[in-house]
């Protein structure tokens, strides 16, 4: 890694004062993030207005230093690791939210709102923005945005990418750019916004965002389904999935992870469960109790072993409660694990939680897989002592039979975490040779020195 030149050190500390820092300590708080990756960058950043940024990023260009920008790290994919040194650029100080419009249904932020505090924020409206991440507390929309974030909620109501209308945001040049506008509603030119969301700070720098908010549901209800073995589970999910009602949550758990819940979180689950649904409804008094009664006439069929409904809130947070355990439950079984996040259509589910089940047997590692059934998003663990030099071995291998087989089924590689730097080697099997020539004339585009997020998404 190469010092950043002193002229250019000089001007950026005028231009942003206490929020230009290049003391080591600080340099390697900002080094890394949740894929537990590590490089050190020359400098951080902390802007506070788009001036700033774009001032920035011409210093930068001018001098062809990497810039990063950079949430709070939830990311696990590296997408945020500063591989090729340089600024990385971290927008915490720019977390304001500059409008709630209750009438026209959108919020207007900076990249460096957090998304529970813009939820805590428009509840008082009765309205809330859909992508709700595990990391949603501590995770910026900024950084939501970059990997087109999504969670439980995205079945029904969609992910990053489909609740933002508008996008201010400065390119590899230089250039403040405005993408989008604050309606429902736009036929006029590219859809720039929704090819920025996801693109992981390779096209540019995101400095506002003008999101599509929804009305808060008045009720919600949960349906806790258990069956004897993940087959069963998996044909219930294209069931649920091929009916006209659309549960506003859709969460899938193999055995390995019902198990787990019950004997190390203490969940109450029988033990003939070999695999669960857990089905969320959400809507009004009147029509909510038809919609639980069309998804559990969905759920039931083949290897059923029961069906609970939480028909209040104390029961609704009991029924929760084995997913919930199923995290911290996760570390007691290995030191090591790959999670990946891949994508089947709905109908393919039972292919690929089958084929999992056979690479763990495969390569005699535990294969732990849950996730967003109702996308056909579902988070494969792959467990193993990272000590072992033979079981990371077969872990990496293992992880390469994963992409292949979801390929396979018509599948992709990530729906929520990203490329990053974990999964570049893999982008050539997942998109053709002529597509990924085109993302590259688009980069060059937004970035021709190529200075935005080097070694990221594109292999």
């Amino acid at each position: 890694m190469n010092a950043l030149p002193a002229s250019l050190s000089n001007e950026l500390a005028a231009l942003l004062g206490d929020g230009w820092r290049t003391d080591p300590d600080e340099r390697l708080t900002y080094g890394y993030d949740n894929s537990r990756r590590l490089a050190v960058p020359d400098a951080v950043a902390l802007p506070t207005t788009r001036e700033q940024v774009v001032a920035l990023v011409r210093l930068c260009r001018a001098q062809r230093v990497p810039v990063i920008a950079r949430g709070r790290g939830t990311n696990t994919t590296g997408a945020a690791v500063p591989v090729a040194g340089g600024v990385v650029v971290s927008f915490e100080r720019m977390n304001r939210i500059l409008d709630i419009r209750p009438g026209d249904r959108c919020a207007i932020v900076e990249p460096g709102v957090l998304n529970g505090d813009l939820q805590r924020a428009l509840a008082p409206d009765a309205l809330f923005w859909p992508p709700d991440p595990t990391s949603a507390d501590y995770s910026t929309v900024g950084g939501n945005l970059a990997c087109n974030a999504g969670g439980p909620r995205a079945v029904k109501y969609g992910a990053s990418r489909d609740n933002v209308l508008a996008l201010s945001a400065v390119t590899g040049t230089g250039e403040l750019v405005h993408c989008g506008s604050a309606t429902t509603k736009g036929a006029t030119g590219y859809d720039l916004q929704r090819l920025l969301v996801g693109s992981e700070g390779t096209l540019a720098l995101i400095v506002e965002a003008t999101l599509k908010l929804v009305p808060l549901p008045p009720h919600r209800r949960v349906l806790r389904v258990l069956y004897h073995d993940v087959a069963s589970a998996a044909a219930a999910v294209a069931r649920l999935m091929a009916q006209p009602v659309t549960p506003s949550m859709l969460e899938f758990m193999d055995g390995e992870c019902v198990k787990l819940a019950r004997d190390v979180g203490g969940a109450d689950l029988p033990l003939e469960a070999g695999a669960l649904l857990m089905i969320e409804a959400d809507g009004d008094a009147e029509t909510l109790p038809h919609a639980i009664e069309a998804l559990a006439r969905a759920a039931e069929g083949e290897g059923l072993v029961s069906l609970d409904d939480a028909a209040d809130e104390t029961s609704r947070t009991r029924l929760w409660a084995a997913r919930k355990a199923l995290s911290p439950a996760l570390r007691t079984l290995a030191p090591g694990k790959i999670n990946e996040d891949v994508v089947v259509p709905v109908s393919r589910i039972p292919a690929l939680v089958g084929g999992v089940q056979a690479l763990a047997s495969e390569f005699l590692l535990p294969i732990v897989t849950f996730g967003h059934a109702g996308n056909g998003n579902l988070h494969v663990n792959i467990l193993y002592d990272p000590a072992d030099a033979g079981q990371g071995e077969r872990a990496q291998a293992a992880l390469a039979r994963v992409f292949a087989l979801t390929l396979s089924l018509g599948g992709t590689l990530s729906g929520e975490h990203g490329i990053g730097m974990m999964k570049r080697e893999f982008m050539p099997q997942a998109i053709d040779a002529p597509t990924l020539a085109l993302m590259r004339q688009v980069k060059a585009v937004f970035d021709p020195d190529g200075i935005l997020n080097p070694g990221k998404l594109l292999p």
